[in-house]
């Protein structure tokens, strides 16, 4: 069940968490809100987050692509 939840999970977005919390035992403050920052900017651009938005304003689930 948790499986196919994440499954249906923007798979890009999920990467990018993977990744900041990967640094962030190691990372200083700065470095990890720096890293975050970047991430996030990253995540804005992508074709997931672009099909998230749609589908909330057309009230639909997303179909998301992991781009």
């Amino acid at each position: 069940e948790l499986c196919a939840n994440l499954a249906q999970q923007p798979t890009y977005g999920l990467g990018l968490i993977k990744r900041a919390l990967n640094a962030a035992p190691t990372n200083t403050m700065d470095q990890q809100l720096d890293l975050e920052r970047d991430l996030q900017k990253l995540a804005g651009f992508s074709d997931d987050y672009k099909e998230g938005v749609s589908a909330f304003l057309e009230k639909r689930k997303p179909n998301f692509t992991g781009k």
